[in-house]
C-alpha cells in the first residue's frame, strides 16, 4: 500500500502580500484609530489640548534656546512660524515611527486571537499621527494670517501644493522605517530602548532648528542623503517661501523612501507569520 504525508505550513513568502485585502479591512484601521485616542486621552485631564500645548511648548524652547540664545538664522521667516513649521513635519515623522515600532509587542495578544492583516495596525499609527499633524498645520495656518495682518512679510507661493505630497511622503517613509524596526523588535527587545535615542540624534541631523544652508558646502551632498533634510527643507519652502528649494535632492529622498517602504513591507511580511514564536 501507498503512504501519503501531508505537511501543512503556512506560506513565508517575501512578496506574499495583499493590498486588496487590506483594502477590505479598512473598517478595522479606522476603528484602531479610534482605540488609538482613546487609549491615549485616557484618564486625562486636558485630553485633547495636548495636541496644542505639545508643539507650543516645544517651538517655544526651540525659540528661546535656539533663535534667541544660540542666534540661528531662520532665513528671513519670522521664528515662531520657522520653528512650529518645522516641528510639525518632523513630529509627525517621529510619531510614525515611534508607534509603528511598537507594533507587534504592544498589540500580542490581539495577534494571538484573530485574524487580519497585521498591517492595519502600523498603517493606523500613520493616520492617527496624520491627525495630529492636521491640527498643527492649523495652528501654522493660524499663525501665518497673524503674521499677515501685522505686516510681516511670508511669502505664498504656488509651492503650497507641494505641501500633500510631502505628507505623503513624510507618511510612507515613517511607516517604512516603523515596520522594520517592528519586525527587529520582536526577536531584539533592544531596539525598543534605541529608537528613542536615535529619533533625537536624528532631529540634529536634519534642518528642524537651523537652516540647510548653515552646512558646509563639502559636506551639503552628504547631509542631504538623510530623506528627512530635503522634505524638511521643501516643506518650510512650500509653507513660509523661504530657504531653498533642492529638487535634485528631493527625487533622491524619493527613491530612498520607496526603497525602504519596500524593504519594510517585504520584512514585515516575512516575521509577521512567525513572530507568535519569538515575541
Amino acid at each position: 500500500m501507498n503512504e501519503y504525508t501531508t505537511h501543512i505550513k503556512s506560506k513565508i513568502n517575501w512578496f506574499d502580500f495583499d493590498l486588496k485585502e487590506l483594502w477590505r479591512y479598512r473598517d478595522l484601521i479606522f476603528l484602531f484609530v479610534k482605540r488609538n485616542y482613546n487609549t491615549r486621552y485616557k484618564q486625562t485631564i486636558l485630553g485633547p489640548l495636548w495636541l496644542i500645548l505639545n508643539p507650543l511648548i516645544t517651538v517655544m524652547l526651540y525659540v528661546f534656546v535656539f533663535g534667541n540664545i544660540a542666534g540661528l538664522a531662520t532665513d528671513g521667516s519670522p521664528q515662531f512660524a520657522f520653528y512650529l513649521c518645522s516641528n510639525a513635519i518632523w513630529t509627525y515623522f517621529a510619531t510614525c515611527i515611534t508607534e509603528t515600532s511598537n507594533t507587534f509587542t504592544a498589540n500580542t495578544a490581539i495577534m494571538g486571537k484573530v485574524y487580519f492583516p497585521r498591517l492595519v495596525m502600523p498603517v493606523s499609527s500613520v493616520i492617527t499621527g496624520f491627525l495630529d499633524l492636521m491640527i498643527q498645520v492649523v495652528m501654522l495656518s493660524a499663525v501665518i494670517i497673524f503674521y499677515l495682518c501685522t505686516g510681516t512679510q511670508i511669502h505664498i507661493t504656488s509651492a503650497l501644493l507641494l505641501v500633500p505630497v510631502l505628507i505623503i511622503q513624510t507618511a510612507l517613509l515613517g511607516l517604512g522605517c516603523g515596520i522594520i524596526i517592528a519586525a527587529c523588535t520582536t526577536k531584539y527587545r533592544d531596539l525598543v530602548v534605541v529608537v528613542s535615542f536615535g529619533i533625537q540624534l536624528w532631529l540634529y541631523a536634519s534642518p528642524v532648528v537651523y537652516t540647510s544652508t548653515m552646512i558646509p558646502a563639502n559636506l551639503y551632498n552628504i547631509y542631504m542623503c538623510n530623506p528627512m533634510a530635503p522634505i524638511i527643507t521643501v516643506w518650510r519652502y512650500s509653507i513660509l517661501g523661504t530657504g531653498e528649494f533642492p529638487a535634485l535632492h528631493w527625487g533622491i529622498s524619493w527613491i530612498i523612501t520607496v526603497l525602504v517602504l519596500f524593504l519594510g513591507v517585504m520584512l514585515f511580511n516575512r516575521i509577521e507569520k512567525t513572530f507568535m514564536d519569538t515575541v
